[in-house]
């Protein structure tokens, strides 16, 4: 027998580790060269990895939810053996895979336990995640349940209700919850909401699309990317990128733009390049483009990274206010909210305008009050006089 060990190859933009999505083979499978191996997921988007070679799949790396290091074994060949039956697949299974049910983690949680453990444990109505294990790599024992009768407080209980379903949080989930927590608890967010009037702005918005049918469709978007270059002139620390381990701060001229996009999958951002050289109608065909790819999951790599500042926008749903959360190490995102009809008072009289706000969250560490409100207002002038 000849086998073959396939290490996580570099995957670029600078990944040091993927998560595992889904295998497209068992231990014992026979795959041929450059078929699909395995779906991961870095930090940016989820790649499809192949099969260096052809072979009958040894071992694997790894389950899904689980993390494997850039040139670690990720799958093991033998390459030398012909192509053989399915019934054959067994005898190729390592014969430790046989043994691992007692300690395998029961479906909806990481932890490690015997049978009876679990047994007891579901008896007691204790979530086993929540149970700090004592046996080796971290398994919970017997006397680990006895602590905590005689102990209830001395460590967190998950006290889980009859019924109910237990999902996974893996995948691109996983990544924005960890980027997200990591964004709140580590960056001290200003957030400031102004209002904008867009009465005249919708008029020439519905006459540029009734005009030039044949052309991309004009939503709020390009109008507002155009008033944020306008506006950066004057605040660039606003584009900017804040690396707060080495405490330097990296201003951009060009406008890299993220445009913060629900997907079927989770939340993605692709990224507009150099925003400050597009018109209106270009903005509108990128913004058409790159929301396209991520919502059919075709988005590039390079499509997903380098942004500078973020929109984010609900559209429809866009509410009356919101508190959005920092795309670190960006130090400005500025949120959409939903166009409505109010009554507004101009030079004493009461009218109808259509008003919506804007919600922006900014790096209180790098962006003043003082500075976000202004670069804000300067926006809202920019919409306002389109």
């Amino acid at each position: 027998m000849t086998t073959h060990v396939f290490k996580l190859p570099d995957i670029g933009e600078g990944i040091a580790e993927v998560e595992i999505l889904a295998w497209h083979v068992e231990v014992g499978d026979v795959i041929a060269e450059d078929a699909p191996l395995v779906d991961v997921q870095t930090d940016k988007a989820a790649v499809e990895i192949s099969a260096p070679v052809g072979g009958i799949v040894l071992s694997r790396s790894g389950a899904v939810g689980s993390k494997v290091q850039v040139g670690a074994a990720l799958a093991t060949f033998d390459v030398a053996t012909p192509e053989v039956p399915t019934v054959a697949k067994a005898a190729a299974a390592p014969a430790a895979a046989v043994a691992k049910p007692a300690t395998t983690p029961a479906s909806g949680t990481s932890a490690l336990a015997a049978p009876a453990v679990r047994a007891r444990a579901a008896a007691m109505g204790i979530g086993l995640d929540s149970v700090a294990g004592s046996g080796l790599d971290g398994r919970v024992l017997h006397g680990d349940l006895d602590r905590l009768l005689h102990n209830p407080q001395s460590q967190p209980v998950l006290t889980l209700p009859p019924g109910g379903e237990a999902v996974p949080v893996v995948g691109l989930r996983r990544r924005i919850a960890e980027r997200m927590q990591d964004a709140h608890a580590r960056i001290p967010h200003f957030t400031y909401i102004e209002e904008v009037d867009v009465t005249a702005l919708e008029v020439q918005r519905h006459q540029l699309n009734a005009a030039n049918p044949q052309r991309p469709h004009l939503t709020l978007l390009p109008f507002l990317i155009l008033a944020v270059v306008k506006s950066i002139a004057a605040y660039p620390d606003v584009n900017a990128l804040f690396d707060d381990k080495a405490g330097v701060m990296h201003r951009f001229a060009a406008l890299h733009i993220g445009i913060a996009t629900q997907t079927p999958r989770g939340l993605l951002v692709p990224v507009i390049r150099h925003a400050e050289a597009l018109d209106l109608w270009q903005l509108a065909a990128e913004i058409a483009r790159l929301t396209a790819a991520a919502q059919k999951a075709k988005s590039a790599v390079a499509d997903l990274s380098g942004s500078t500042l973020t929109l984010t926008s609900l559209g429809a749903l866009g509410g009356i206010a919101a508190t959005p959360i920092l795309n670190a190490p960006e130090v400005a995102v500025i949120g959409v909210n939903r166009i409505t009809e109010r009554p507004v008072v101009i030079d004493g009289a009461i009218t109808i305008r259509k008003m919506m706000n804007l919600s922006s969250s900014f790096d209180h560490r790098i962006i003043d009050g003082h500075v976000a409100a202004s670069f804000i207002q300067s926006v809202k002038k920019a919409l306002e006089t389109t």
